[in-house]
């Protein structure tokens, strides 16, 4: 076994799995696993610049990471930054500032390499948990961007296309620099037309309609697994490999959408992190059901992070 560290800074959070990894069998076994909402995309698709005070909110969770990093005693550590350090003008103060504090360069990955990294960590074991017939399409619905990717036991097509809750909330939602409360109906067509017109770039290079299992990751999906089975706190083993159906999934995508602040609050799973962005999120997983004719969503709470702690403890990917 091999203990590996991996991070994945995305635009709304940043997570952190410290693990021991058999590159052999794929086996992990988790020994610290958490998330932090830092909202590092806050305005990039506005100003296409890093705000400093979503920096110095990304670097205090590093310092916090770094601690449980030494406690654990990795032996090996990877951080990987996605949708919005690849956005913004100046990634180079991100960068400097993850490495005083980590000691590691973090790589700014591109959608391709996110897309290969979440199909690993998602369907290493789902074959053999939960029979699940392949070709998968996994989606990984992130703040700023999401990636779909299709495969077997190997991915065969994979895009990242430019839309994700945080992104689609600055976007469309907000008004006079707060989000609408419940957004309109025309907040909601304008958002949901982005959100078809990506979609149809992604069908020009990935066949998203061969799929037979809809495999989602990330907080938005997740989060609504928990409210799907109306959890009194967030419990990542019952959201596990849960199953969502498609008017399950509309008729809490509707409610998001048409709630209030103090509603979507009230939610006993929710983040206060995730309160005003979480109908996006919602709004990008019902419409690629809709395009795919999906009738449920298999939830995963495994993701790019494992992709990134497998890649660790691989010593042909180690870089």
């Amino acid at each position: 076994m091999t203990r590996v560290a991996a991070i994945d800074c995305g635009t709304n959070s940043i997570r952190l799995l410290v693990a021991d990894c058999d590159p052999a069998s794929g086996e992990l076994v988790d020994l610290d696993r958490r998330m932090t909402i830092v909202r590092l995309g806050q305005g990039v698709d506005r100003t296409g610049r890093l705000a400093p005070e979503a920096l110095e909110r990304t670097f205090a969770a590093c310092r916090e990471y770094a601690s449980v990093i030494k406690e654990h005693g990795a032996e090996r550590l990877r951080f990987v930054a996605t949708s919005a350090s690849r956005d913004a003008e100046n990634r180079d103060e991100f960068v400097r500032g993850v490495l005083d504090i980590l000691g590691v360069e973090p790589e700014v990955i591109t959608g391709d390499q996110e897309a290969e990294f979440s199909f690993t960590g998602a369907t290493k074991e789902l074959a053999e948990a939960d029979h699940l017939p392949s070709p998968y399409l996994v989606v990984d619905i992130g703040g700023g961007s999401t990636e779909f990717v299709v495969g077997e036991d190997h991915v065969r097509a994979a895009r990242s296309v430019d839309v994700g809750c945080v992104r689609m909330t600055e976007r469309h939602l907000v008004r006079d620099g707060a989000v609408s409360d419940p957004p309109t109906e025309e907040q909601i067509a304008a958002m949901r037309a982005d959100i078809e017109a990506a979609l149809g770039l992604a069908e020009e290079t990935v066949p998203l309609r061969e799929a037979r299992t809809l495999v989602g990751l990330a907080g938005s999906v997740t989060t609504l697994s928990a409210i799907a089975q109306d959890l009194p706190e967030y419990d990542s083993t019952a959201i596990h490999h849960s199953r969502v159906s498609h008017d399950r999934v509309r008729e809490i995508t509707d409610w998001l959408l048409r709630s209030t602040h103090a509603e979507r609050a009230a939610v006993p799973s929710m983040h206060p992190g995730r309160v005003d962005v979480i109908g996006a999120g919602a709004l990008v997983l019902l419409s690629i059901m809709e395009r795919i004719g999906a009738e449920e969503v298999v939830v995963s709470e495994h993701d790019i992070l494992d992709g990134i702690a497998h890649s660790c403890a691989s010593d042909d990917q180690w870089p």
